[in-house]
């Protein structure tokens, strides 16, 4: 495929005139892309909060403008440093709060407006099949991941950030403007401070320079762009070393050579262009490979690739686009094929979110040697359209039958395991969605394969330790919590849960250090605060005790525990009457919780106030009937 044409060279190309963006208005692009998208998607907008989407969506502490703040300037106030993604997550939380469907919602439409922004792309390019390959980039069951998980934004909006920065680019370089390569500098910094792999940005702008023109001047091409170079090794840099630092991507599990990180990239190219191709089995977790540079048919995956490139290379000279295409892919891919650690490589070197914005690339080849090669047939003038819908419903279907996975987290990780039935990361958080259902002894044996399955991972022992103590179970727990904080001593929550299992098993001086430990690596977890001035409070340090309960409310004014922890300390030392304000908050935090209405009454009836006390009773028994103490 040459560079095309600006008019078809063919006249049976009228065939294919429907699939061709050039005869629709951008408006009525972007309104069938948007109307398909919805559709296709329709079961993830009821979906729930997922994983890790509560490190995403703006957590209490942030949600002023003090915390608006704190997301920009202060490095660790969130998951990860992506201030523009996070100031977005906090515009939309003070729109809809903690109502999931619409963050599902803005995510559709996020990734609708980059389908119709790919189409406008090619367009300009001048690439045939546009509409077809915005199309499939908006129904493909391969974006899924990126679409139905709100935690995903980071990519559905930098990736309109990504595109609407590239496209402006090519405006510049048709005009020439200063205003121009201003704008498109502001997007792709904007795309940068969503997420980092939007660096690829520069690197691809010049492939499809090379590609139209067959050529690169430095002056007028690569010059322009080293200030876009420069911010994205920053941006990839600070990135790489957050991952190793302060999110964990270092360790036993990133130990691979050069030679196992190029048999990795090789392999990982080849995953992704499959699933692109035939989208079948897709799910949250893949199985993790082994990579041994021992085994003799893992050398395939590179040197197939280095196959592919050199005959690309080869063929440039009767056509670029091929060489392109490929370079377009790999190269956006190259920040998840293994030369770089990124975390979720603890789980499975790859995932479908890993190749959203690489899928362009080939995407948009594939569309377009399809609508010319089409149009070289003798067939009938409505053959092509038919068919090309006949893909699309296809895809679509794949996409909403895939959306269901999301709709909460025991769809997702049932459906994970039906898959993956080895995946340890899916049985840890199947039996950690199960626990915070309250069904704890369902959760036990999906914790225990999880740790069967990938022994000593410090999560997992703590994950297990903590339900082993809340089972009454505190001497079987300690094991498990004492060597999670073994192998990882900056764990904070692992040492708190230690604390607990210590001060169950009477052991109150070593369950204080440790909560005190937790205390020392993060002085943000609340939960730690609260054990430790309990904690104080059961060693009649009252005092000490009340200085942590205040300084935990500050942390997290909205946690019922707080609250109810300071009240418990009072009235154990004779002070109901100053526990009962406390008691009442807790009960205003959290109304339909019986046990708190039971130990209200409970500090009324000491008080005297015996007709309060039995409206709480009474009320404690219309919410469980068959609570214990009431």
């Amino acid at each position: 495929m040459r560079t095309p044409p600006k008019h078809s060279d063919s006249p049976r190309a009228d065939s294919v005139a429907a699939l061709e963006s050039g005869r629709w208005p951008l408006a009525a692009v972007f309104a069938l892309i948007a109307v398909v998208t919805l559709a296709a998607y329709f079961p993830a907008l009821t979906g729930d909060f997922l994983w890790d989407d509560a490190g995403h969506v703006t957590n209490p502490a942030l949600q002023s403008w003090s915390g608006l703040g704190r997301i920009w300037f202060e490095v660790g106030a969130t998951q990860q440093y992506y201030p523009l993604l996070h100031s977005a997550f906090w515009i939309e939380h003070r729109i809809w709060g903690d109502a999931p469907v619409g963050y599902h919602l803005i995510n559709v439409l996020w990734h609708a407006t980059s389908a119709c922004l790919l189409v406008a792309i090619l367009r300009r390019l001048v690439i045939p099949g546009a509409l077809l390959a915005g199309m499939i980039f908006a129904l493909h069951p391969e974006c899924v991941e990126s679409v139905a998980w709100i935690s995903e934004q980071k990519n559905t909006l930098s990736t309109v950030f990504y595109l609407a920065a590239a496209l402006a680019w090519l405006r510049f370089q048709d005009e020439r403007r200063p205003a121009r390569y201003v704008v498109a500098t502001l997007w792709f910094l904007a795309a940068l401070l969503t997420k980092t792999v939007t660096a690829t940005l520069p690197a691809a702008l010049l492939v499809v320079t090379w590609w139209r023109h067959g050529r690169l001047s430095w002056r007028d091409d690569v010059q322009p762009l080293l200030l876009w170079f420069v911010l994205g090794a920053t941006a990839g840099l600070s990135t790489a070393w957050f991952e190793t630092t302060q999110i964990g991507a270092s360790g036993d599990g990133f130990t691979l050579g050069l030679a196992e990180r190029g048999l990795l990239a090789g392999r990982v190219v080849w995953f992704y262009l499959g699933k692109l191709l035939w989208p079948a089995e897709l799910t949250f977790f893949y199985p993790r490979w082994t990579i041994n540079a021992g085994v003799a048919w893992q050398w395939c995956f590179p040197a197939a690739t280095l196959v592919v490139i050199a005959a690309a290379v080869w063929w440039r000279r009767r056509d670029r686009a091929p060489l392109a295409a490929i370079l377009l892919f790999g190269g956006t891919l190259f920040p998840v094929l293994g030369f770089v650690n990124v975390y979720p490589f603890v789980f499975s070197y790859v995932a479908d979110h890993f190749q959203y914005l690489a899928s362009f690339g080939m995407i948009a080849f594939l569309a377009a040697v399809a609508t010319r090669g089409f149009a070289r047939l003798r067939w009938p003038r409505w053959s092509a359209p038919t068919l090309a819908t006949a893909v699309l419903v296809i895809l679509g279907g794949l996409t909403w039958r895939q959306s269901g996975m999301y709709r909460d987290v025991f769809a997702l990780y049932e459906t994970t395991l039906e898959r993956n039935p080895e995946s340890w990361v899916a049985h840890l958080n199947l039996g950690t969605a199960l626990d915070e259902a309250g069904e704890t002894e369902k959760s036990l044996p999906h914790l225990q394969r999880a740790l069967a399955l990938k022994p000593g991972f410090p999560e997992t022992l703590n994950t297990l330790g903590n339900l082993l103590n809340r089972l009454g179970r505190p001497r079987e727990a300690l094991p498990l919590l004492e060597q999670a904080v073994r192998l990882q001593p900056r764990f904070a929550a692992a040492h708190n849960t230690l604390g607990v299992a210590l001060m169950a098993l009477a052991r109150a001086d070593e369950g204080i250090t440790a909560f005190r430990r937790a205390l020392t690596i993060n002085p943000a977890l609340t939960i730690a605060r609260v054990n430790y001035g309990w904690a104080l409070g059961n060693q009649g340090r009252v005092a000490e005790a009340m200085e942590q309960f205040e300084q935990a409310r500050r942390q997290q004014p909205e946690l019922a525990d707080v609250e109810l922890k300071w009240a418990l300390t009072l009235a154990m030392h004779d002070r109901v009457s100053e526990a009962l304000p406390h008691f009442e908050r807790a009960l205003a935090l959290q109304p339909d919780n019986p046990d708190l209405r039971h130990a209200l009454g409970r500090a009324l009836l000491a008080v005297g106030r015996r007709t309060e006390a039995t409206a709480q009773f009474k009320e404690t028994l219309r919410l469980d009937p068959h609570h214990p103490g009431a």
